[in-house]
């Protein structure tokens, strides 16, 4: 029961200055946007002795907004390199430095009259949730035993829920999302830094990087021991011990090492397919632009926050429910019926939309698309995403995978965000169309191309990609019989 305990409170402890705050950060730029977007005219306006053109404030919001994604991008590509050199733990601990300078970059923004410090906040809240995307799933899918791999795993996706729930009630006028506090509420993410800062390090480091990476045997038994208890730690230790010896004499690879390897193909394509569809779905565009979505479905503005809040425990709920059924549901269901339902949704969603003026439950209907929309994110590509770089890729390969998944996932967001706007400009009620095209597209590519890992061993999974991706070279050996047999002579 012990280390049960121990078990979850790692997991806490990695998760709340981890994934937790990229959720966070993602919902607390919502409530001050309108502060902000004032505060950017009327500093201009003190500088130069004159006020922007509405265009211009939507354009620099806009870098505001895509300035975070552009850090994660930075923060995806220095993932790999921090967990080989310094290890998953410390990663995660010199990861709250970029948190504190950003705190401390935005709560004094209005006093120094300087928006650009805002947008240099950003971009270090980005690069912290970068890196943190990337590491705290690959520390706890490496901590944890085998058969709670696939739920412990998953939790990065209940931390980013419950960051985003929580910085949208810190958000409301009645606590941080006031004129006069609005410093203060993009400040508040050191708090989860410093309580990680705190807590982590009384928990072990993970015990396949100690051994495998690090041929550090005593600590990896150690870190095992503080993990599992007394119990028998021989058969976990040998299965850690074989695959030591599969890598050995290997280096940890580069991502554009993983490209060239014509036996990593499948795992690759899948892992770009799924992590880009992550945010070319559209499901964080609701939160970057909640309020105004739920504007233009015609809720009243002073109920709008409270709206919001709602949308982000829909992904909560669902994310804890995903975690309590993907070993029994399995990937593939999850992901396609996660995608089906999207497209279903956005279809539902653009035509409400439409005749809001017309019908007036429309408006109703609308929101309802929104909270369902979310949910059907919730209950499979959130966290399934996440989750099948552990399993598809080894102990060697892991991290590029990731800096690939993380650099995909973070650009896309980073298109997404700058993009959205206009796209609403343009296509105004049917502004989801491109986001209904991916979710078709992935929905189809998961049904024919993507395998079940589910209660399978990294042994397996590596055999059933392996076969994919030499199907055509061992198709060409057949051929290569009749050619031998003609040539030879009696």
């Amino acid at each position: 029961q012990l280390q049960n305990k121990i078990l979850i409170l790692t997991i806490c402890a990695a998760g709340i200055g981890g994934t937790f705050q990229y959720g966070y950060n993602i919902s607390i730029i919502n409530a001050p946007a309108s502060y902000i977007q004032m505060f950017m005219n009327t500093t201009w306006l003190e500088r130069m002795g004159v006020p922007l053109e509405s265009n211009v404030i939507l354009l620099l919001w806009s870098f505001t907004v895509s300035a975070y994604p552009l850090g994660g991008l930075t923060g995806a590509v220095l993932a790999g390199p921090m967990a080989i050199m310094l290890g998953r733990k410390m990663s995660l601990l010199l990861n709250n430095v970029f948190v504190i300078i950003a705190a401390a970059l935005s709560g004094f923004s209005r006093m120094a009259k300087s928006f650009e410090m805002i947008m240099l906040s950003r971009f270090f809240t980005g690069v912290n949730a970068g890196v943190s995307m990337n590491i705290q799933p690959m520390y706890l899918a490496e901590s944890a035993p085998k058969k709670l791999r696939g739920a412990v795993a998953l939790t990065s996706a209940s931390f980013t829920a419950l960051g985003l729930v929580l910085g949208q009630v810190v958000g409301l006028r009645e606590l941080l999302g006031g004129e006069e506090n609005w410093p203060f509420l993009l400040a508040s993410n050191v708090v989860p830094a410093l309580i990680q800062l705190t807590a982590l390090p009384w928990f072990p480091e993970s015990p396949r990087y100690l051994l495998i990476d690090r041929g550090d045997k005593e600590s990896c038994i150690s870190a095992l021991q503080k993990l599992r208890g007394t119990s028998d730690l021989s058969a976990e230790l040998e299965e850690m011990l074989a695959e030591q010896a599969a890598v050995k004499g290997q280096r940890a690879k580069n991502p554009w090492e993983l490209f060239q390897n014509p036996a990593l193909r499948w795992q690759l394509v899948s892992i770009v397919v799924l992590s880009s569809a992550m945010q070319l779905c559209g499901n964080d565009s609701m939160y970057f632009y909640a309020a105004y979505v739920f504007q233009e479905a015609g809720i009243p503005q002073d109920k709008i926050p409270y709206v919001v809040i709602g949308t982000g425990s829909c992904e909560l709920i669902t994310s804890v429910t995903c975690n309590m059924i993907i070993d029994y549901a399995g990937r593939r269901p999850l992901l396609l019926g996660g995608y089906i339902f999207m497209a279903g949704w956005a279809i539902v969603f653009m035509v409400a939309l439409s005749q809001q003026t017309q019908i007036s439950w429309m408006p109703y209907l609308s929101m309802a698309c929104i909270f369902a929309y979310i949910l059907s994110f919730g209950i499979g590509p959130a966290g399934v995403t996440g989750v099948l770089p552990t399993e598809v890729f080894d102990q060697m390969s892991r991290p590029a995978a990731y800096m690939i998944c993380g650099s995909l996932l973070w650009f896309n967001l980073f298109l997404v965000g700058t993009a959205f706007p206009f796209i609403v400009k343009s296509l105004e009620h049917f502004c989801y169309i491109p986001f209904l095209v991916v979710c078709v597209c992935t929905a189809l590519y998961v049904w024919f191309f993507l395998p079940e890992t589910k209660g399978k061993s990294f042994l397996e999974i590596s055999e059933e990609f392996r076969k994919r991706n030499f199907k055509r070279k061992t198709r060409a050996g057949f051929y290569k019989g009749p050619e031998e047999v003609k040539t030879t002579t009696l």
